[in-house]
C-alpha cells in the first residue's frame, strides 16, 4: 500500500504506479515520460520539486501534463511557470484562495487545458471570466470546452471590471 505523499522529496523514495502502458526507460534508468501524476496526496507545498523532478525523469523539461488535483497547495508555485512545454495543468481540489494567483500561468505558452473547480477561488465573482481573459489560449477550463461565446463573455466581463493600468508620463523639467 502506498502512503499518501505530504512532501514532493518523498517521491524519491516512490516507485511509480504501472499505467496501461509500458512506461519507457532510458539509458540510465530514469522514466522517459512527459506526464506527471501527483494528484491524491497531501501537498502542500512545491518545495524542491525541480530537483525531485530532475531525479526521476531523463527530461523534465519535456513535461506536458502535470496533475496536482486533490492535494493541500494554497498557492500556483511559481516553479511551474518554468515547464515551457507544459500543456495540461490540473490543480483543483486544492486549497488556492486568491484568483490573482492565476496570473503566474499567464506565462505558459502552451498551456491549453487548466482545471481549478474545488478550490476556494471558484467562489470568487467572475471565477471563469477571469481566468479565461487571463490565460487567452486555453481551450479547456474545468474539464469544459472554451466557446466563441465564453471568450465574448470573458472579454465584455474585462472590459466592465478590470481597469486598464495608467501609463504614467515622465515630465523633464529642466
Amino acid at each position: 500500500m502506498v502512503e499518501f505523499q505530504a512532501s514532493v522529496t518523498d517521491l524519491l523514495s516512490e516507485e511509480p504506479r504501472t499505467g496501461l502502458r509500458p512506461l519507457r526507460h532510458s539509458k540510465s534508468g530514469k522514466p522517459m515520460t512527459q506526464s506527471l501524476w501527483l494528484n491524491n496526496n497531501v501537498l502542500n507545498d512545491l518545495r524542491d520539486f525541480n530537483h525531485v523532478v530532475s531525479q526521476l525523469l531523463e527530461h523534465p523539461e519535456n513535461l506536458a501534463w502535470i496533475d496536482l488535483s486533490f492535494n493541500d497547495l494554497t498557492c500556483i508555485d511559481p516553479i511551474l511557470t518554468t515547464f515551457f512545454n507544459l500543456s495540461v495543468l490540473y490543480l483543483h481540489g486544492n486549497s488556492i484562495q486568491h484568483l490573482g494567483e492565476v496570473n503566474k500561468l499567464a506565462v505558459l505558452p502552451r498551456l491549453r487545458s487548466l482545471t481549478l473547480h474545488g478550490n476556494p477561488i471558484e467562489e470568487e465573482k467572475g471565477y471563469r471570466q477571469y481566468v479565461l481573459c487571463t490565460l487567452p489560449r486555453i481551450t479547456t477550463f474545468d474539464f469544459s470546452g472554451v466557446t466563441k461565446a465564453d471568450r465574448t463573455t470573458a472579454e465584455v466581463w474585462k472590459r466592465m471590471n478590470i481597469k486598464p493600468k495608467k501609463v504614467r508620463v515622465k515630465h523633464n523639467v529642466s
